[in-house]
């Protein structure tokens, strides 16, 4: 069983910074890609930025310029820098990864729990 923990979300002025942390622990054995994903009221999840297991950081159209993900791959970490922080920002944000738990397994998606970033307008 793998355990995403998400934190730093906020209320935060239009402009403003946050930033956001999330943490896998678990039986893991490799993680292939982590990284982000925001669903707001009434929309689809979309993607924010994931890094995989090469390869630059893919990031979100909306979101390119403003945000900055940085993984750790030693503690199983990334960290989501978002500045300029925009009303349409506002959403729910989903740590996600996909995780191998042994060395002959196959990948698996987890989830956390999702943290609520709210940019009034």
């Amino acid at each position: 069983q793998v355990q995403l923990v998400e934190s730093g979300g906020g209320l935060v002025q239009s402009g403003g910074s946050l930033r956001l942390s999330c943490a896998a622990s678990g039986t893991i054995f490799r993680i292939s890609s982590m990284g982000w994903y925001r669903q707001a009221p009434g929309k689809q999840r979309e993607l924010v930025a994931v890094s995989g297991s090469s390869g630059p950081v893919n990031y979100g159209d909306s979101v390119k310029g403003r945000f900055t993900l940085s993984r750790t791959v030693a503690n199983n970490s990334v960290d989501l820098q978002m500045n300029s922080l925009k009303p349409e920002d506002t959403a729910v944000y989903y740590c996600a990864s996909d995780v191998r738990t042994r060395p002959a397994g196959l990948l698996h998606t987890y989830w956390g729990q999702g943290t609520q970033v709210t940019v009034p307008s």
